[in-house]
């Protein structure tokens, strides 16, 4: 049973993965945990996996949140690499769909087109979110930092502050969200000393917290753990000069230690919206049709 080193409180942690944008998991998932009260759970979304090497790649951060995998994939091979990987680290996995799909398929003699997405109603903020999750991930981890502008919201922090999968699951939600790593002793990029009229926030994270989590990444990849990079007061800091820089351009931040995606999620968008409030008239009417907040 995984557990929460930041409270007494087991944690269950629920991996979602899909080809598409992991609307139908999300539902689904979302409707069965009502039935669990009580129950702590920390659910981690990835959306949009369309590739073997993506597939492989995203092992090495649920293997760090060890538990529950549960996914809608259709590609033979990114399946065969998600089941062999969960069996290799011992993860529970499930594919939701097989079970109606296979008896829908016997029902109607026919066999299933197996593509994914196809379940999606074509409409404007579909492609909304179809279009902020390319450009999150395009822009992921300081890529292009010079498309900033394009950006509805910024986020920074240091290293391994869950920076990606709060900003693919704002994308899900139909916001094009560019992250920046924030690196001591490196330049950050000029870009974000002339951004005007642009939502950027620091993300931050206990300094114990990220010890544990940059340990169990470098033991996952057989590398030397007594580096600066997990040294305490090393880390400690990071996030002060992350803290300080941000403060120092006006930018908020947000402590993400005992946040869920979804509620640090949550939050970002609640300061964000309070953020457009403040913003001139033409600014906001471009971001009322965009698709749902997530209070």
């Amino acid at each position: 049973m995984p557990i929460d080193t930041n409270s007494d409180t087991s944690v269950f942690h629920l991996h979602l993965v899909s080809d598409s944008t992991g609307e139908t998991l999300e539902a689904i998932i979302s409707a069965a945990l009502v039935q669990f009260e009580g129950v702590n759970v920390r659910k981690h979304y990835w959306p949009l996996v369309r590739s073997a090497m993506q597939m492989t790649r995203l092992m090495e951060d649920i293997s760090e949140d060890p538990g529950l995998v549960l996914y809608t994939l259709v590609n033979r091979e990114i399946r065969d690499v998600l089941e062999k990987a969960c069996m290799d680290a011992n993860l529970p996995v499930l594919s939701i769909l097989d079970p109606v799909i296979n008896l829908l398929g016997s029902y109607f003699g026919q066999k299933a087109s197996r593509k994914p997405g196809q379940q999606h109603i074509m409409d404007a903020h579909y492609f909304q979110r179809i279009d902020a999750l390319h450009f999150t991930m395009a822009h992921d981890d300081g890529q292009l930092v010079e498309d900033v502008e394009q950006a509805d919201i910024v986020l920074l922090g240091v290293s391994r502050s869950s920076k990606t999968p709060t900003s693919i699951y704002l994308a899900n939600k139909g916001y094009k969200t560019l992250n920046v790593p924030f690196v001591p002793g490196c330049p950050m990029p000029v870009e974000l000393d002339t951004l005007e009229n642009k939502f950027v926030l620091g993300l931050t994270t206990s300094a114990e917290r990220l010890v544990q989590i940059r340990t169990n990444r470098l033991r996952s990849l057989n590398e030397n753990s007594e580096a600066d990079y997990t040294n305490p007061n090393q880390i400690m800091e990071e996030i002060k000069e992350c803290r300080r820089y941000c403060t120092s351009r006006g930018w908020q931040t947000l402590d993400v230690t005992r946040r869920s995606i979804e509620e640090s999620a949550a939050a970002i968008l609640h300061r964000y919206y309070a953020w457009l409030e403040k913003q001139p008239e033409e600014a906001r009417r471009k971001h009322r049709s965009w698709p749902e907040d997530l209070s």
